[in-house]
Formats: C-alpha cells, sequence, structure tokens
C-alpha cells in the first residue's frame, strides 16, 4: 500500500511531504532582564524570537529543554547549564525544584502552553516569572489539501494537532508519529499513533519511515 508522509512542522525536510499547520508572530518588544538570573526555554522558537528581540539574553545562562532547544540556544551564543531528563509536565517542574529552587527564573514562551509549569511551582513555594514574547497562528488549508487516506502524518507539538482538526476531519485509517507524550494526549480519540524515539523531528520522521517499512513487509 502506497503511503504519503506529511511533516506538519513549520520547517520542511527532506523525504517527506510538508503541510506545516502553524506559524508565530512576536507579541513582545522589549524584556525586563533585571528580574532573573536564568532564563528557561521550552522551544527553538522561542529562543529564535528572543534573539530578535534583545540579544542580552546570551549574558543569562539557561534552562534548555529538549535538544533542539539546546542546539539553538548553542548556535545563537548563549550558555546552557542544563538540560533536564524530562521534557514536559509535572516532571519537568519537578526537576526544577530540585535544582534550581534558588534560582530567580524567567520562563520564556509562547501565548498558549501545554502545562502550566508557573502554577505546579507556585505549590511548592518556587516562583517562576514568565514572559510571553510569541504566539501560534493556525494556517488555513481548503478541503483540496486534506492527506489522503492511510497517510502517515508527523505532529510535533500540540498546536499542530489542534490546527490539522481545525482544517480537516480525522480518517481512522491516519497513522501519527508524535514528537513526545505531551503531544499524544491531544490526538482524537482512538487514534493509530507512534511515539518517536527522541523529541526531535527527525526522530519522527525516522519513526515514520521504519513504520513504512514494516507495513510494506506485511
Amino acid at each position: 500500500m502506497d503511503r504519503d508522509i506529511y511533516l506538519l512542522s513549520p520547517t520542511p525536510k527532506e523525504g517527506v511531504l510538508s503541510l506545516p499547520m502553524i506559524e508565530f508572530s512576536q507579541i513582545a518588544q522589549d524584556i525586563n532582564f533585571s528580574i532573573c538570573d536564568t532564563l528557561m526555554f521550552t522551544s527553538k522558537q522561542a529562543v529564535l524570537t528572543i534573539n530578535n528581540i534583545d540579544k542580552r539574553w546570551k549574558n543569562i545562562p539557561s534552562i534548555a529543554i529538549g535538544r533542539a532547544t539546546k542546539t539553538q540556544i548553542e548556535q545563537l551564543g548563549g550558555e546552557v547549564i542544563y538540560q533536564p531528563k524530562h521534557f514536559y509536565g509535572e516532571e519537568l517542574a519537578k526537576d526544577i525544584e530540585i535544582f534550581f529552587a534558588n534560582r530567580k527564573i524567567l520562563y520564556i514562551r509562547p501565548k498558549t502552553i501545554s502545562f502550566d509549569s508557573k502554577a505546579y511551582l507556585m505549590k511548592k513555594n518556587i516562583l517562576l516569572n514568565e514572559k510571553i514574547i510569541y504566539e501560534t497562528n493556525c494556517i488555513k488549508y481548503n478541503i483540496d489539501s486534506k492527506p489522503p487516506k492511510s497517510s502517515i502524518i508527523i505532529f510535533t507539538s500540540p498546536s499542530t494537532i489542534k490546527c490539522f482538526l481545525e482544517n480537516f476531519e480525522w480518517s481512522d485509517s491516519y497513522i501519527a508519529i508524535v514528537i513526545g507524550n505531551a503531544t499524544k494526549v491531544h490526538l482524537p480519540p482512538n487514534s493509530k499513533y507512534l511515539v518517536a524515539d527522541e523529541p526531535l523531528i527527525s526522530s519522527c520522521i525516522k519513526k515514520a519511515y521504519k513504520n513504512l517499512k514494516i507495513s510494506d513487509n506485511l
């Protein structure tokens, strides 16, 4: 059976069909760095956006959530002092509680997040300041752009799932490849899915091709 592989990330990659679901827009013009001694980033886009706003962020050590985020920080000249083993949600907040309870952290974040780290940490008497610097918006498509039945669809964030479902009706024949556990919970009920071995787009693509090879051999 022929299956197309669609990548819903804004960044196209070789070997898969690009169907970007989200676009980013900057919503902050300045940042008060005097309130922090540590920055926290949970996405590559947050790093790119802060670099457009104020390049002094590079003078402040950073917590990087995810390998792609760490790589982006270092490529732009920032310093990563910690990369947690856990990438999202409550387990990430626990890491901060253990290792950074005495630091003044400024979380550089998008408008919408999948887990409220600030609220969780407040329960532990840890104050996490936040600065919203960008927002994610859905790209609109007509029905002609809908992936055909039996497609393999790579979702790189909860937002890509949300925007896909705003554009298209889900097909039970689809197979979803998700970048992590925080993303998979946003899939439609009873979806067929696989989680990437690492929270990287390259790992998602590798998982998709592995599934394609298995399907071809059935």
